[in-house]
């Protein structure tokens, strides 16, 4: 009964927080209740601390597209070193430039304000809870319904626009991001540096809007199977793209 309760609870905050502008932790939310529904929940409650979000799957499920080791290590070092810092980090904020509640929305609207450690931490946190959701096995092929049409509408075909993303990840110098975004019903691709991404108040950020879908092309995240050959992680990643997420991010953000 506290199991189903906790699920309610969780179906019915993100529900709550999807109504008007989406906000960077409902994305998150509704990405893991779109790919796995059940108490996915990473924010921190009632003043805790973040926390490594389960994965929806098995290391090993992405095979052979996602080389098990990789998402290991990926996830339980990478991952959980963003958090273990983003908490250390926020300790060190004053609370009067934060303020509360210690949400991602309201990191990334005040985040030229905070230190470094903050940004790149929180940054990374968000960034892989997302990535997470965005991938499933047997995923791939191509995406239904108003998403397609849309991604058609505003690139001329699918495969136009798998080019123009599969360049985006391609032309981001050293570490980054690529992403599809919606903003105010318009889809773009851009890409961001590190661990920025299209949520954060940043000037540096030259792309804005809702993350629709998103591509980790640090090498952490395929130097084990794919070496340096980033287009050969890239062609292997729309394989394993879970367009189910990236619709649903879609709807409840317009």
């Amino acid at each position: 009964m506290e199991n189903n309760n906790s699920r309610r609870n969780f179906l019915k905050k993100s529900a709550a927080l999807a109504l008007g502008t989406i906000a960077a932790s409902t994305i998150v939310n509704n990405a893991f209740s779109a790919s796995a529904p059940s108490e996915k929940e990473i924010l921190p409650a009632d003043g805790g601390k973040f926390t490594l979000p389960a994965l929806p799957y098995g290391y090993e499920a992405l095979e052979p597209h996602i080389d098990k080791l990789t998402m290991e290590i990926h996830y339980t070092k990478h991952h959980q070193a963003y958090v273990t810092n983003l908490n250390k980090a926020l300790e060190t904020v004053d609370g009067n430039v934060l303020g509360s509640p210690q949400t991602f929305e309201n990191i990334f609207d005040k985040v030229s304000k905070l230190p470094a450690a903050v940004r790149n931490n929180a940054g990374g946190h968000y960034n892989h809870s997302l990535f997470w959701t965005m991938m499933k096995p047997n995923g791939g092929g191509l995406p239904a319904g108003k998403l397609a049409e849309v991604i058609n509408a505003s690139f001329g075909s699918f495969d136009e626009f798998k080019k123009q993303f599969s360049d985006a990840s391609m032309k981001r110098f050293g570490s980054g991001w690529a992403w599809l975004v919606v903003n105010k019903g318009k889809l773009s691709i851009g890409s961001t540096a590190n661990q920025d991404n299209p949520l954060m108040n940043l000037d540096s950020v030259d792309i804005k809007g809702t993350p629709v879908l998103a591509l980790d092309v640090w090498e952490h995240a395929y130097y084990l199977k794919n070496q340096n050959r980033r287009a050969d992680y890239i062609a292997s990643w729309w394989n394993v793209v879970n367009w189910e997420t990236a619709s649903s991010l879609f709807a409840a953000a317009k």
